[in-house]
């Protein structure tokens, strides 16, 4: 008797965010609430079938730089670090994070000459200034990210 073959089972290859399965709640902000917010705000609701998570926990904090934040476009993941909910972190200042983050779907990149490319063009600034909490957001950042080093 011929031993019969199993068959193998296919899977659709994901991206790895989608994978993770993260969360957009945290102990102090619910990241979808915010996202809506802003993209009402300043997007007049246009960006769609984003997801926003909360990044995953590091065992170890960085050392002499932070990422508060990330867009993976293809995906349409935000994904905002896990220490930014803390109690102490303003609710304004977490949108102007999610800000930054969902104009980086709307401003396109610049090509540069050496090959690589240029995120914050002089568009991108320009477009940035505009969040409303902008001047207090970036001096609240720079007087609180050794709180959020090692």
């Amino acid at each position: 008797m011929a031993k019969k073959k199993k068959r193998k089972i296919a899977y659709r290859t994901l991206p790895m965010q989608r994978q993770l399965n993260l969360r957009q709640e945290g102990e102090h902000f619910d990241l979808g609430e915010l996202f809506d917010q802003v993209n009402s705000r300043y997007f007049r609701g246009r960006l769609r079938n984003y997801k926003v998570e909360w990044g995953r926990r590091r065992k170890h904090r960085p050392k002499d730089h932070f990422v508060f934040g990330t867009i993976q476009e293809e995906d349409r993941v935000i994904r905002i670090h896990p220490l930014l909910d803390q109690a102490f972190v303003p609710r304004w200042y977490l949108k102007y994070v999610l800000y930054h983050e969902m104009l980086h779907s709307v401003v396109p990149d610049k090509a540069l000459r050496n090959g690589r490319r240029c995120v914050h063009t002089e568009e991108f600034n320009r477009r940035e200034r505009q969040f409303r909490n902008y001047s207090r957001a970036r001096c609240w950042e720079e007087q609180n990210l050794a709180r959020f080093l090692r």
